[in-house]
C-alpha cells in the first residue's frame, strides 16, 4: 500500500488542469517532458525501491562458508559479474561458468539505478522550472477572465479584452527577451533528452544505444539460435567472488551465485525508456524545426494565424505579422492556446484595427467596438514605424 501511496503523489505531474484555473504557457511536447517523462521516471524510481514487489534485490548462495547476509551485502555494495564468452548451452545459466582466463562483464550499476532515475526526473523538470520563473505568470495575468468558462460573461469579457489589447499595444516589440527564454528552454528539452540517451548508454556500459533494436531483432530470430539481449544487459543470475583469510593465513576464494531479482524490473523499465526517449527526441527535434521556421520565416506565422486560429484576411494577416516581432507573436500564440477561437479572434481583430491594418470583417463593427466601455478609437495616435 505504501507503493500506491507514493505513486499517487506522482500523479500530480500528469493530472489534467483546466484552463479556468491554470494558464497554458507551453506546448504539448514541452509538457511531455516535465509532466509525463518526469512522472514516469519518478514512478520507476519508486518501483525499483519497493522491495515488497520482488523481495530482496539480491540473494547469493555459496558453500555455507560465508553467512548469507554478509555475502548478500558484500556482493550488493561491490559488484557481480558474468562471463560473456561462456557457452550458454553448457552452463546452468547464461553468463556463468569457469572464470579462469576469461573476460568478465562487471555489473555494478544496480545499486545506482534509483538515484539515476530520480536524477533524470529532475533533469526533465528543470527546463519547465526555468521557463516558469522566466515567464513570471504573464500569460495568466493578462488572460485572466478570458480562459475557459470565465469568458462567458459578455460585459466583463469585453472590458478585459479591451485592457488586453491596450496592453499589447503599449508593450509592442518588448517581448523578444520573453520569447528568447521560451525557445531557449525548448532547446534545453531537446539537449536534455538526447543527453539522457547517451548518459544511460554510459551508465549501462555502452549497451543502451542499441538496446531497443537488439530486443526487436531478438524477437525475430529462431528460438534455438537467439540470446536474449535483456539478459545480457540485465542478467538475472550472476557470479560474485568473496576473498577472506583462512586458518593459516592463506587467502581463500569463495565463489558465489547471486540472483538479481531487481533486474526483472530493470529490463522492462529500460526497454520502455529506450522507446520513449527515441520518440521524445524525434518530436522534440520536430518542434525545434517548427520554432525555427516560426522565427526565421514570417510566412509560417501567417499560416499559423490563418489555419490554426482561423483569423484574418490574407492582407490583414500579412500586415499584422509584418508589424509585430517574434516576441509579440509568441505571446499572441500562447494567448491563443488559452482562449476560445471566438474570443481570440476578437482580440486579434481589435489589435489589427488599432494598428490600422484593416479588420477581419471590414463591413461590420467588432464586438469590442459595440461594447459601451470601449473608448473611441480616434483618440489614439496613429502608429508610425521607427
Amino acid at each position: 500500500m505504501a507503493v500506491f501511496g507514493m505513486a499517487s503523489a506522482v500523479a500530480g505531474f500528469i493530472k489534467v488542469r483546466y484552463l479556468i484555473d491554470k494558464a497554458v504557457i507551453d506546448n504539448m511536447v514541452f509538457r511531455m517532458h516535465y509532466r509525463i517523462t518526469s512522472a514516469i521516471l519518478f514512478l520507476c524510481c519508486i518501483l525499483v525501491t519497493a522491495n515488497n514487489l520482488i523481495g530482496d534485490p539480491i540473494s547469493c548462495i555459496n558453500d555455507s562458508a560465508i553467512p548469507g547476509h554478509v555475502l548478500n551485502t558484500y556482493c550488493w555494495v561491490t559488484y557481480t559479474f558474468t562471463l560473456p564468452n561462456s557457452d550458454s548451452k553448457t552452463v546452468a545459466h547464461p553468463g556463468l561458468g569457469n572464470d579462469y582466463e576469461q573476460d568478465k562483464r562487471i555489473h555494478s550499476y544496480y545499486q545506482w539505478v534509483p538515484f539515476m532515475l530520480f536524477f533524470q526526473g529532475v533533469l526533465f523538470y528543470t527546463p519547465h522550472w526555468i521557463w516558469k520563473n522566466w515567464e513570471e505568470g504573464k500569460v495568466r495575468m493578462i488572460s485572466d477572465g478570458m480562459r475557459g468558462t470565465a469568458a462567458n460573461i459578455a460585459d466583463d469579457r469585453n472590458s478585459r479584452q479591451n485592457r488586453l489589447v491596450q496592453y499589447l499595444m503599449d508593450t509592442l516589440h518588448m517581448h523578444n527577451a520573453y520569447s528568447f527564454g521560451y525557445f531557449f528552454c525548448e532547446v534545453l528539452n531537446f539537449i536534455n533528452v538526447v543527453g539522457n540517451i547517451f548518459f544511460l548508454d554510459t551508465f549501462l556500459g555502452g549497451a543502451f544505444l542499441t538496446y531497443g533494436t537488439d530486443v526487436v531483432r531478438f524477437s525475430n530470430k529462431n528460438q534455438e539460435d537467439r540470446t536474449d539481449p535483456m539478459i545480457e544487459v540485465f542478467p538475472r543470475v550472476t557470479k560474485c567472488t568473496f576473498h577472506k583469510y583462512g586458518a593459516s593465513g592463506t587467502i581463500q576464494k569463495h565463489d558465489a551465485l547471486c540472483v538479481l531479482a531487481l533486474n526483472i524490473l530493470n529490463e522492462k523499465i529500460f526497454i520502455f525508456l529506450w522507446f520513449w526517449f527515441i520518440i521524445l527526441a524525434v518530436v522534440s527535434g520536430l518542434v525545434l524545426v517548427y520554432s525555427a521556421a516560426m522565427i526565421f520565416m514570417p510566412r509560417t506565422r501567417e499560416t499559423i494565424l490563418k489555419r490554426r486560429f482561423r483569423f484574418g484576411t490574407p492582407k490583414g494577416v500579412e500586415a499584422l505579422v509584418r508589424k509585430t516581432q517574434i516576441g509579440d507573436f509568441l505571446l499572441l500564440h500562447l494567448l491563443g492556446q488559452n482562449m476560445s477561437l471566438r474570443v481570440f479572434g476578437e482580440v486579434l481583430d481589435e489589435l489589427s484595427r488599432r494598428l490600422h491594418l484593416g479588420s477581419n470583417a471590414p463591413s461590420a463593427p467588432s464586438t469590442l467596438e459595440m461594447a459601451p466601455i470601449y473608448p473611441d478609437i480616434g483618440k489614439f495616435p496613429k502608429e508610425t514605424e521607427t
